[in-house]
């Protein structure tokens, strides 16, 4: 229970708001060679990169460190064609980035994403009757797919659901017969003649509206939102509850989850993530704070208090400690592509389960194990309650998740290779050779490795996205964006 209590207090982080400062291009060459499990291998995949870093955030202080809270990045996502990547942060305020077009004068700008769009998704509010502080912080934002010239995506603070509508507008109309081209009205009475208005050419325009608040649904802090494949419905989770929604209809959704126990003494666990399968409708899963996840089908009741499958791994009981349940709390839960597997993410592996088989993943990603013997600090610095996410790449062959240094992780399913590498404005320099980093945990110490003891525990790489088709991937190291792109030749 003092595990559960510690949990739910850091679901939430004091926020401000946030500005965006300066782009910042170059070129990054992936090479060298790693460490797999006592016996050293070339990492050969070719994985040239592109780096596009993108600074979200604004300097007040000449200290090289500072940045405002409100300008760390909380959310990272793609859009279905992968042309569009949004961000959101702790000051409620989403960023869209558009990737170029590739021209003849600019052979080599396909890859780069430059600003697209930015808006305030969400303001700080105050609920009276609770006396309580709603905070701005975009939790999670998720796109829907196109179907017109607009594109549409949901993002959402701790209480409140927003539909937002991205649109172009390059013509506007003239030859009003009311009033003047300065918008003021004309003397209906010195009207003789009867225009007809003409659309005339004008700079593009991007504009955000919502289109749709879904708000007064959910009593906790809301940790995911996912679309459903019917493009008609979409989940919202908390930590007690989850929520059906129809997209069109704001004022009622369906409960269709409530671990709520009647006395709240008697709680054991939370929700910690939840998702829609990407091809069935009626199936979704969530994950909770004992490393359980739960795999429900709408069609079974309405109310999917019974789950359809439960996964769980066994425990080793040699290896209990007083940490080991914090550390075996799911952050995130990913269907694949292809809706055959799911990942998860606890505080030192990635998972892959084969929804077939419920008693144990098919396979374990161990991210930074070394940081086991260092538990004892995490916790003392809370860093041990950290939410760090994963995500698949476009064939559900590789998966990527972060770590602690600035450091994200990418392992390779089908020959089991993995690599670490660093996000860091000081390898975002034009034609910088980006080198595989490795982590020291005893004895002698090689040149280009790094001490455990050594690692800053204040950068972090939270959150991670990979575009849908192709090698690039987009990785948010608290106040900076960094984009990666396989290699053009």
């Amino acid at each position: 229970m003092f595990c559960l209590t510690q949990h739910l207090q850091h679901l939430s982080d004091a926020l401000t708001q946030s500005a965006l400062q300066s782009v910042i291009t170059g070129t990054v060459l992936l090479e060298g060679q790693v460490t797999c499990s006592g016996t050293h291998w070339q990492f050969k995949c070719s994985l040239n990169l592109r780096l596009c870093c993108l600074l979200v955030h604004r300097r007040v202080s000449n200290s090289p460190g500072y940045y405002h809270t409100a300008d760390i990045i909380s959310t990272v996502e793609f859009n279905y064609s992968g042309d569009l990547l949004a961000t959101g942060d702790k000051g409620g305020r989403v960023v869209i980035f558009q990737r170029e077009q590739e021209s003849k004068n600019r052979p080599l700008s396909r890859g780069e994403y430059n600003v697209y769009s930015t808006f305030q998704s969400h303001e700080p509010e105050f609920d009276y009757l609770k006396s309580l502080e709603i905070e701005e912080k975009i939790n999670k934002i998720r796109w829907l797919p196109q179907q017109n010239a607009a594109h549409f995506l949901l993002s959402t603070n701790d209480k409140t659901i927003k539909l937002w509508k991205i649109s172009e507008r390059d013509k506007r109309a003239e030859g009003y017969n009311l009033k003047d081209e300065d918008g003021r009205l004309r003397d209906p009475f010195r009207i003789t003649s009867l225009r007809v208005p003409v659309l005339m050419p004008m700079d593009l325009m991007v504009e955000a509206s919502p289109r749709r608040i879904f708000a007064n649904a959910h009593t906790y802090h809301i940790n995911s939102i996912s679309v459903n494949s019917d493009h008609e419905t979409y989940l919202s989770a908390d930590d007690l509850r989850i929520n059906l929604w129809h997209l069109e209809i704001t004022d009622r959704s369906f409960n269709i989850v409530d671990i709520k126990p009647a006395n709240m003494e008697e709680l054991t666990e939370v929700i910690t993530a939840a998702e829609c399968h990407p091809h069935q409708c009626n199936v979704f899963v969530y994950s909770s704070s004992k490393g359980t996840i739960r795999l429900c089908d709408m069609r079974a009741a309405a109310l999917c208090d019974r789950h359809s499958k439960f996964f769980e791994e066994p425990e080793d009981p040699s290896s209990r400690s007083f940490f080991s349940e914090i550390i075996s709390s799911i952050s995130d839960v990913k269907f694949s592509h292809s809706g055959r597997y799911m990942m998860t993410r606890d505080y030192l592996s990635v998972k892959v389960w084969d929804l077939n088989m419920e008693n144990r993943p098919v396979e374990t990603y161990q991210v930074h194990e070394y940081l086991r013997s260092k538990l004892c600090s995490l916790y003392e610095n809370d860093c041990i309650f950290d939410k760090f996410e994963c995500c698949w790449n476009g064939s559900d062959s590789a998966i990527m998740t972060g770590s602690y240094n600035n450091f994200f992780r990418m392992f390779d399913r089908n020959t089991r290779r993995d690599i670490t590498l660093e996000a860091s404005r000081e390898n975002s320099k034009p034609r910088a050779i980006l080198k595989p980093r490795k982590v020291c945990t005893g004895g002698k110490r090689k040149k280009d490795e790094i001490s455990v003891d050594s690692l800053d525990f204040n950068k972090k790489i939270l959150h991670t996205a990979w575009h849908p088709k192709e090698n690039v991937i987009a990785v948010a190291a608290t106040n900076n964006l960094y984009i990666f792109q396989d290699k053009i030749n």
